[in-house]
């Protein structure tokens, strides 16, 4: 009988996950895929308090803004593409313009009197909100098409 116990007991204790064999981790395969960059919660906390401000009221609370009037923000080319067009719709406003085949009429100002800081936080906010997922902008890109606008 206790040669019985002691089987079933060495049977059991081959079974627990403890007793497995452990597979060592591949370096290639974890240094394959580097962690994506996180986005500051700071600078998401900022950006959503300069969306509230400066463009909830045209683009809505979802983003989604209105029907050929104004832009939706919400998995557009323009908010997802390269980040210099964006930054300088910003800075320059825009009036009339076709995004993903919609023509939208209304006037959006320029923005230009915000820090480039500012601009980043508030790009950054929109490009990872409303079902977005994309890059951060940093205000030294900000900065570098600001001033190649003035040119």
């Amino acid at each position: 009988m206790k040669q019985l116990m002691f089987v079933l007991g060495a049977l059991a204790w081959a079974a627990t996950p403890a007793a497995a064999q452990k597979k060592p981790v591949s370096k290639a395969r974890s240094a394959a895929k580097p962690a994506a960059a996180a986005i500051p919660a700071a600078s998401l906390a900022l950006g959503k308090t300069l969306y509230v401000q400066n463009c909830l009221s045209c683009h809505q609370a979802d983003g989604g803004g209105v029907d050929r009037i104004n832009a939706p923000l919400t998995k557009t080319t323009w908010v997802l593409g390269d980040k210099a067009p964006l930054v300088k719709v910003l800075l320059n406003g825009m009036q009339g313009v076709e995004i993903d085949g919609e023509r939208y009429a209304n006037v959006m100002p320029a923005f230009d009197y915000l820090t480039d800081q500012q601009l980043a936080d508030v790009l950054t906010y929109v490009r990872n909100s409303f079902g977005n997922k994309a890059s951060a902008v940093k205000a030294t890109e900000v900065k570098a098409v600001r001033a190649a606008n003035k040119k």
